[in-house]
């Protein structure tokens, strides 16, 4: 089968249309002065840059939660929506990310912290981190986040004793062109900069060259009597800059090695040995740039595991976020420009920040709380995007599975209600948005009382969507091997309470609570089920209209204290409030609070005539929910509950009926056969209970 990138022809074209235009170009230091005045941004610093990213994606703004959604977390326009960030709380910590960062470019103060990411396993602190490196590499791609750097050339025409393999050295710390000139003419092409500058920072750049660099400014400015235009025309080319971890290039992501051997020249550098001889040991010339912090200049240092460093091995991190220099050992020191990103996990966090040995370092950085979701359908969109990325068998994934398995997640992270007077599962769905205009829950307070609960913020700890993630992995796997097309909830449970006790990053004393969470979540699936099952046997869309039809008429007289018409006899007669209250009584609403809900109803019908929308009782969720349990209490006695767990006792034709509305709702046909039999095995023993 042909396609447009089917031959090597089709695939160079379009390589090079996806590189920048200039990437192999060398230009003059004049040309990079003439870009710089006409785009100031192109000499921004690593915050500027990095800030200016976040926004460059795309960002939309939740008016409810009041943060920043930023699309390249949100929508992942780069990878086709397949690192997509999900919940609140991920969403505003990202937010926090973002602000100080644009804190740090506009010369705040956070542009000397380190920042420091700190969450339980698996909450997306890593991967976030993660494709921030992605972006800021494409970012540097495009025309809007291009940066320069240069490169010495023709050393060895002035410079004697220079080793003619470095007749050509691009700079060491790929610094900004600009830093080529003294401090004072740079500050004279600075102001003129930042007049014509459309951002709400200021660029400015007190950098020194590195030793390098300066040594050949230094003899080359010898040779030519401080002419420093001869210097820039013959000695000086200006080349563009990509970001790419792949080449340590601005960024570096540092991991801890061996505690016992750390090094500081991991993070520093160290003498290149090769070039010894040439140079001599006091030479600048032979150091070689290959440090973590040197690798990551003008872009990202990215520290994973950050707290499990030694002590001493961290001083190094206090000098470069806070003098924004690094000194290695017997060697001048550095000047950086970098954002200096960390990761640490819940335990290294606490050990560390009850040493009073490492209050300097703490004191520099900036931490960012990276939470578990709390919004149990988010978490859900969490495993659904697992499998949209992985290959997965012809599973036919059952109404209510991923988000029951959310749920279970979400209650093992949330802190227990105050009062007694809110269920656990109750916040659970306070928390996900499931709060009705007349259910006394305060959200907020909620959430105030659960921050203040947990010991650094709520969701911190707790069962990780990594855990859960890999139990419906195995779930999933389970139900191929029995021949089984389809995932429901009881078999993701099942997996649940067996692999609870095995998993390493579950303590032990969290089990049995844990379990109890999980019957939890069971009963609340059970509930869901049944009312699936009662949607599929008593529905009818005519009945529930015309049903709705007259509560609404019988609420709207009982509001103005008027009669309504019969439906039989034609005559007026006083609201029914024995028919009003069977319908609110299947939302469990008492009778004290009974005028609220009328009025709630009242004024949704009055907002929706006033734009032109006629009554629909399945548009209003609660009056949907209230008239079909009202209508199947009404057929519920001409159902046969204890065969629908059989097929064997129960017509065909009326199974078949019944097993195709829940199709209609999205179940299988096997899955519409088991929450039938499961749910109306449940249906018929409340039933007998009560007789």
């Amino acid at each position: 089968m042909s396609s447009e990138l089917e031959t090597l022809e089709d695939l160079s074209k379009h390589y090079q249309d996806s590189v920048p235009a200039d990437l192999r170009e060398a230009k003059s230091f004049d040309w990079y002065l003439s870009e710089v005045y006409d785009d100031p941004k192109v000499a921004r610093n690593a915050h500027q840059r990095v800030a200016d990213m976040f926004d460059h994606y795309g960002t939309t703004y939740d008016e409810d939660a009041g943060i920043v959604e930023y699309l390249m977390a949100s929508e992942d326009p780069l990878h086709d929506g397949e690192n997509v960030f999900y919940g609140r709380e991920v969403h505003e910590s990202i937010h926090e990310f973002v602000n100080k960062v644009k804190s740090g470019a506009r010369g705040l103060g956070p542009e000397k912290r380190i920042k420091l990411l700190l969450g339980p396993v698996g909450s997306g602190k890593s991967h976030f981190d993660w494709m921030v490196r992605r972006y800021f590499e494409d970012y540097t791609m495009r025309d809007d986040g291009r940066m320069y750097t240069f490169r010495w050339t023709n050393l060895g025409d002035v410079i004697r004793d220079q080793d003619p393999a470095d007749d050509t050295v691009t700079s060491p710390m790929h610094q900004d062109p600009i830093v080529l000139l003294p401090q004072e003419q740079r500050d004279i092409v600075l102001e003129r900069l930042n007049g014509s500058l459309d951002a709400p920072y200021t660029v400015r750049n007190e950098q020194s060259l590195d030793p390098a660099s300066e040594f050949y400014m230094d003899k080359l400015l010898a040779h030519y009597d401080d002419d420093l235009q001869s210097v820039m025309e013959n000695h000086i080319e200006i080349v563009r800059l990509v970001a790419s971890e792949n080449k340590r290039q601005c960024i570096e992501t540092f991991e801890p090695k061996d505690k016992k051997n750390q090094d500081e020249t991991e993070l520093t550098g160290d003498v290149n040995y090769s070039k010894l001889a040439v140079y001599g040991e006091s030479d600048p010339r032979a150091f070689d740039y290959s440090g973590a912090f040197c690798n990551a200049n003008r872009g990202l240092f990215s520290g994973e595991e950050l707290l499990k460093l030694q002590r001493e091995f961290l001083y190094d991190f206090l000098h470069a976020s806070q003098e924004q220099t690094i000194k290695p050992k017997n060697n001048p020191r550095i000047d950086i420009d970098q954002v200096i990103v960390g990761r640490t996990n819940m335990p290294e966090y606490r050990d560390k920040k009850g040493d009073e040995k490492m209050e300097a370092f703490n004191d520099r950085t900036k931490r960012i709380d990276f939470p578990y979701v709390l919004e149990y359908e988010q978490e859900a969109e969490i495993y659904r995007k697992m499998l949209r990325n992985a290959d997965v068998p012809d599973m036919h994934i059952e109404p209510h599975a991923m988000e029951m398995a959310g749920l279970f997640g979400v209650l093992t992270r949330i802190t227990e209600p105050d009062g007694g007077n809110v269920t656990l599962v109750q916040k659970a769905k306070a928390y996900n948005g499931e709060v009705d205009d007349g259910d006394d829950l305060d959200v907020k307070k909620l959430r105030e009382e659960g921050e203040a609960k947990a010991d650094i913020a709520e969701g911190m700890d707790g069962v990780s969507a990594r855990f859960i993630g890999d139990e419906i992995a195995e779930a999933i796997m389970d139900s191929t091997h029995r021949g089984r097309d389809y995932l429901s909830p009881l078999t993701v449970f099942n997996h649940f309470e067996r692999n609870l006790e095995s998993h390493g990053s579950i303590l032990e004393e969290n089990i049995e609570r844990y379990h109890r969470y999980l019957e939890m979540v069971r009963e609340e699936y059970k509930e869901r089920a049944i009312e699936d099952v009662r949607h599929a046997l008593a529905y009818d869309l005519d009945e529930i209209q015309r049903q709705g039809e007259k509560y609404m008429d019988h609420v709207m007289a009982y509001i103005d204290d008027a009669t309504v018409e019969d439906e039989l006899t034609g005559r007026e007669q006083e609201p029914d409030e024995k028919f009003l209250r069977s319908v609110e009584e299947k939302l469990s609403i008492p009778e004290d609070r009974k005028d609220d809900f009328r009025q709630e109803v009242s004024n949704w019908v009055s907002r929706r005539a006033r734009e032109g929308t006629s009554f629909n009782p399945q548009d209003n969720d609660r009056l949907r929910r209230a008239l079909e349990r009202k209508l199947w209490e009404d057929k519920k006695h001409n159902i046969n509950f204890s065969a629908l767990v059989s097929a064997n006792e129960l017509d065909d034709d009326e199974r078949n009926a019944w097993i195709d509305a829940l199709v209609d709702q999205g179940y299988s046909r096997e899955g519409a056969r088991e929450v039938l039999e499961f749910a109306g095995a449940e249906v018929a023993k409340s039933e007998l209970e009560k007789e």
